[in-house]
């Protein structure tokens, strides 16, 4: 008797689908590739032929150059693969973020990348699929990580902004997805006033603007005064927090935008003054959440604090496995 879902294997490069000869975020070059989203740990240039949203195809684009082989795939649309039907649904993560629904011998499996069930004015939000196996990430698969409301995030910023007018405050921000939903979410607070932006930032965010999404007035840091960055939100990378860069900015308040500054020590580390939990991934709650609405036949663990999420579904009754993949980081976080 067949096992759920055996056409489908874990392997340490990635989801490989045999009876097709494809992979879903590759983290090899490969022939046929299917990706989840831009981020550097799922989509990877050098496949020969590749399947994946408009925007996604942008990022890879922007990264990676042209994609020869990039074919469109619309939210929704089903599209034959020679045995096995795929379609691409919201994943709530980051911009063209997709769940990738694969159908075969009238099973139901879903890969869902990376996700977030929050709202997210940078992106599409989250889609629930019914499946037979929901294949889930984990990388805040522990109950310590319960991310708070963003509006109470962006009053934290705002109120340390207000709070000392002769300096500046920067935000550490990953360069794809964090740093334009902080944009974003600050520009939804009714901040209108020009947010400066690190070069290494300015790329990604025309490619969210080309794609309509509204970040507002951004100008370069570079070449601003200390006059005019006092007062002001400047953007750039994490890398650039304890920077040479930063010293031409007016005393900055140092702040980085990450689910990861839940833990005290990482902010320490950075030397991040202001630390703002401001995740793009799914929160323990979420996590837990999503499996009990879809209460799949099976759940997949990945990418992340596997054993916890496991454990959970076991106390329950829900069958479970860790696929331990390689090389997924968290790059975007």
């Amino acid at each position: 008797m067949a096992r759920l879902g055996d056409w489908v294997e874990a392997r340490r490069e990635g989801i490989y689908l045999p009876l097709i000869d494809a992979w879903i975020d590759p983290a090899v070059p490969v022939y046929r590739a299917l990706i989840t989203h831009g981020h550097a740990d799922h989509a990877r240039g050098g496949h020969r032929a590749v399947l994946a949203t408009a925007e996604t195809l942008a990022i890879m684009a922007t990264r990676y150059g042209p994609q020869p082989g990039g074919q469109v795939q619309p939210y929704g649309a089903r599209i034959d693969l020679g045995g096995i039907t795929a379609s691409f649904h919201p994943a709530g993560h980051v911009l063209g973020s997709a769940q990738i629904l694969l159908e075969h011998r009238g099973e139901r499996v879903v890969v869902s990348g990376d996700y977030k069930r929050r709202a997210d004015p940078t992106c599409a939000r989250f889609e629930p699929v019914a499946c037979d196996v929901f294949i889930t990430e984990a990388t805040f698969g522990l109950p310590v990580f319960r991310h708070p409301p963003v509006g109470d995030v962006i009053d934290k910023l705002l109120g340390a902004l207000h709070a000392a007018p002769e300096r500046c405050v920067l935000v550490g921000a990953y360069a794809l997805g964090k740093a334009q939903r902080l944009i974003a979410e600050l520009r939804a607070a009714g901040h209108a006033e020009p947010i400066y932006l690190h070069g290494a930032l300015q790329k990604l965010c025309d490619l969210y603007a080309a794609h309509g999404v509204a970040l507002g007035e951004l100008r370069p840091a570079t070449n601003a005064s200390k006059a005019e960055l006092a007062g002001r939100i400047v953007v750039a990378p994490p890398s650039a927090l304890q920077d040479r860069w930063s010293r031409r900015l007016p005393e900055p308040i140092t702040a980085m935008a990450s689910g990861w500054m839940r833990v005290r020590q990482r902010a320490v580390q950075r030397g991040v003054e202001l630390p703002l939990i401001l995740s793009d991934h799914a929160d323990w709650d979420e996590l837990t959440d999503t499996l009990t609405e879809l209460a799949p036949a099976e759940t997949w663990v990945t990418h992340g604090r596997e054993e916890a999420l496991v454990h959970w579904c076991e106390t329950r009754q829900m069958k479970a496995r860790a696929l331990a993949l390689a090389g997924f980081e968290d790059e975007d976080d």
